[in-house]
Parts: C-alpha cells; structure tokens; sequence
C-alpha cells in the first residue's frame, strides 16, 4: 500500500499531502501550532480515539507551546525529539505513506516546518478490555488469565513467563487495507530455524484485503484444506503458548483477538489440557485416558448403535436385545433416520445455545435438551435407548478440551453413521480405516499429525496416553527437532 513519496521541507505540503491521503473524516485532527520561543510552525496529526489525549497534550503539545528554550542555531528536529518530546517512544520517518500508516494505527505525527523528515510518536490509546478468564479453556487448576484484543497486552503476559532475552518477535502487517499487525514468536536458538523461516514464508505468502480474527491467518497457512482436522492450534491461554514456545513451536498473535495460533500441532496436543502438567502425574494421565476414551464414545457410539439395529442382532446379548426390541415399539423410522432426528436436533440445540446470551443459552440447552428428548420417545419417534446414546455422544463430546478438535469429531460422526447405515460394522471399520489413512498422511507444517505415533518414536510416549513424572520427560519433542531437545538434567 505505501510508496516512497518522500516528505517535503514546507509544512503546509506536508498536511495538503496527508490530508489528501487520509481523507477529511471529522475523527482525523490536525493541531497546528507555533512553536513557543523556536519560532516556527509545526502540526500534530492523530486520529481521535485510537490514541491517549492527555498523553499528547501534557507529553507533546503542552511542552512545545510553552517552550522558553531558544534553539537557534540547533537542529529543529532532533531538538524536539531529544529534549522536548516527554513521551516513551519517538522515532523518525521521511516518507509520506508511511507517515499515513503511522497514523491509522493510532501513532502521532509531527510535522516541523523546514524540515523534511517527520517524528512519530507512540500514543497508543484506545479503549480495551480487562484480562479475564479464557471463556473455551477453563481449568480447575491454573492461572486465570486469557489474551485479550490487544497484541501489546498478550506479549506483556508472554514476557511474564519467559524472562528469556532469546524469546523472539517478529513483526508484519498483513492485509492490504486492514494492516492488521502479526507477531511470530519463538525462542532463537530452541526453535528449528527451518521451521521459523517456514511459518515466515507462509505469512509472506498471504495477500488478502483484511485480516479480522487469527481464524484467517489459521486457514491461510494450513496444510489441507480438505482436512476436517485442525492443523494449527488455537488457543485463548498465555499459559499454553508458553509452553508451547518452550517446547521449540511457534506462535502467532494477532491484534485485535485474544486467539493465538501455535504451529505445528499433533492430534496428541489436541487431547492434551495444560492443567496435566499442574496436576500430578496419576490424575492427569487418568484424566486424558478419560479424554480419549471420550474420543471413541463421541465418534463411535450413534454408529454402533445403528449397525448393530440394523445388521449385526447377533453380536447383541439377547436380554439387551430384547429390551431395545422393547422400546423400539411403535418407532416408524429405521435407526438411521432416529439417529440423524436425535443428533440433528442436538446440534441446533448447541448452536442456539451459544448464539443466545449466556444465561438464555444454558436454559434453552437444558429445557430443549429435556423437553424434546421425553416428547420425542411419549410420541414414538424415538426410542429411549436412543435418547441414552444421544446424550452420552453429547456429553463425551465436551470432554476434548480443544473446540476445533471436537468440530472434527461431529463432523466425522455423521460419516460414520451413514457408513454403518449402509454397510453395517463393515462400513464402521471401513470408514475407520480411511480415517486413519487420512491421518497418517496428515502433516502440519511438515510433522505428521499422529506423531509420535507415526513415525512411531517409542521414546516421545511418555506424554502421550499417561502423562508420566515431570522428572522423566527430560527431552523436548523430537518431532519439532528442537535445537536445543534437553529440558531438564
């Protein structure tokens, strides 16, 4: 978007030039001014409402209307800059569109008569919102704090926990007309350089107007686009990117979401909470066995049932079979249809839920949960045993502490019913096996996904299904290929 159209020495060029560029919107301001005993003109220009007003007028304005030093014979510019200006950060700029930029995204700039170089001056302040608590990835045990909207805040919380001078920023601004800015963090001589320069490359690669939510950059940058799976991870927890970081990944934070991005990922990491490193190693690792146990009710279960309804009675204990017989009386609808009526509904009832504000939400979830389920079995649409199997995919559903990892899960779970609608415990295993195909060759930013699985790596198991002793996992996960891989002696 910007050129080199250089600045020019007359001040009055200078603001006709911006002015053109900017616009005349009534939130854009130029003060310009007289500058006390130097004897010259000079304009401020900043955008109301992106920047801290008081800020400006007790740092910058106030200092320069009152001043009572005589700097003839000094430089205007680095006088003003060096021992003037009050505020943190103050830098130069001689190109006109970079002067803009510096604007919009709520700096101030100062244009000196005579001269042709500009100061910006960091006065960041819109309003913004308190840290609070991650709404997706609640904890039991473990700090409370989440990212919020601003990029500056998220990195502070970052800085808090890696006190590392190697812990690296890069900046970029993406998105020819939102300039939204993107840091890419990793510690220098942790992470794999290869993997840096190709998280670097892909962002390079992105040429899109706008850049609203970290969700863009996320399908920008994935592998496959075809995949139901999640292949970076997205997270709202400090906590989390930390450890991600200190594991040699990379993160990507981007201004104006409290959602990080951390490549590359694993279907392991998908199942995995930060809380089962707070915890000891017992509890956590029975905790995520529960997880992938949850795994299995929630992709498995509907598809059973149907197949075993529909084609395999045999494999059925006959007291079970006769009770299912029982209360599949008088149900119309073969079991697919039941299965698809009970999971389509619940899904609209999810859906509404989290659309509706939040205390409406829990109540429709409920009472709709509850009321359609016992109507739905009193008029004999549905079966009871149907409403169980229902419920139980519902709730297994939850146990993933990954949102995106669930998405993939109930996407599949529809698949997978179809599958046992047609061909029976021979379409289960058959859609299984595609699903595990599709997973081995699954790779995120050049890892496989089921690593260490595939490549089996019999070493990395440690923190796969159990969680072992914190003493035991001394070496970081080789499938990143870590610089440095010795976590602890």
């Amino acid at each position: 978007m910007a050129n080199d159209t250089k600045l020019f020495e007359e001040l009055h060029h200078n603001v006709k030039e911006l002015r053109e560029r900017i616009g005349h919107s009534p939130d854009v301001v130029i003060r310009s001014f007289m500058m006390g005993r130097l004897g010259f003109q000079a304009a401020l220009i900043y955008i109301d409402g992106l920047v801290d007003k008081p800020m400006i007028h007790e740092q910058v304005l106030k200092p320069l209307l009152h001043l009572e030093k005589n700097a003839a014979g000094y430089d205007r510019r680095a006088t003003v800059a060096e021992a003037i200006i009050s505020a943190g950060e103050v830098k130069e700029q001689t190109l006109l569109d970079a002067c803009v930029m510096e604007v919009l995204s709520g700096n101030t700039v100062l244009f000196l008569d005579g001269t042709d170089t500009a100061l910006v001056i960091d006065t960041h302040g819109w309003e913004r919102r308190s840290i609070e608590e991650p709404v997706s990835e609640a904890v039991v045990r473990g700090p409370r704090d989440g990212f919020t909207e601003t990029l500056r805040s998220n990195t502070a919380m970052l800085r808090r926990r890696i006190k590392d001078p190697s812990f690296t920023m890069d900046m970029y601004k993406i998105g020819r007309r939102s300039q939204t800015d993107i840091a890419l963090l990793y510690i220098k001589g942790l992470t794999d350089e290869a993997l840096v320069e190709e998280t670097r490359s892909r962002l390079k690669q992105i040429d899109i107007d706008e850049v609203l939510e970290s969700g863009y950059i996320e399908q920008l940058v994935e592998d496959n686009v075809m995949s139901p799976f999640p292949q970076v991870q997205n997270t709202e927890r400090p906590d989390r990117v930390a450890g991600a970081l200190m594991e040699g990944r990379v993160a990507i934070l981007v201004d104006g979401t409290p959602i990080a991005l951390i490549v590359p990922v694993t279907f392991a990491m998908m199942m995995s909470s930060p809380e089962d490193y707070y915890e000891r190693w017992l509890p956590s690792s029975l905790i995520r066995l529960l997880r992938y146990g949850a795994a299995f009710i929630a992709l498995f279960l509907p598809s059973l049932y149907i197949a075993l309804i529909s084609y395999n009675h045999g494999l059925i204990p006959t007291k079970l079979a006769i009770s299912i017989a029982a209360g599949r009386e008088g149900v119309p609808f073969p079991s697919i249809v039941e299965a698809l009526i009970m999971e389509i509904t619940l899904e609209i009832l999810r859906e509404a839920g989290l659309r509706l504000p939040k205390p409406i939400g829990q109540a429709v979830g409920i009472v709709g949960g509850l009321v359609i389920g016992q109507a739905a079995v009193q008029a004999a649409i549905v079966s009871p045993i149907m409403v169980i199997v229902v419920a139980l995919t519902a709730i297994s559903s939850f146990a993933f502490p990954q949102y995106g990892a669930g998405l993939a899960i109930r996407i599949l779970r529809f698949g997978m019913m179809m599958a046992a609608a047609v061909l029976g415990l021979y379409g289960v295993i058959l859609f299984y096996i595609l699903i595990t195909v599709h997973m081995i060759r699954l790779k995120s930013f050049g890892v496989p996904y089921l690593s260490p699985f595939v490549p089996a790596r019999p070493s990395q198991w440690k923190d796969l299904f159990l969680r072992f002793p914190l003493h035991m996992l001394k070496r970081r996960p080789a499938m990143v290929s870590p610089q440095d891989d010795k976590r602890q002696k």
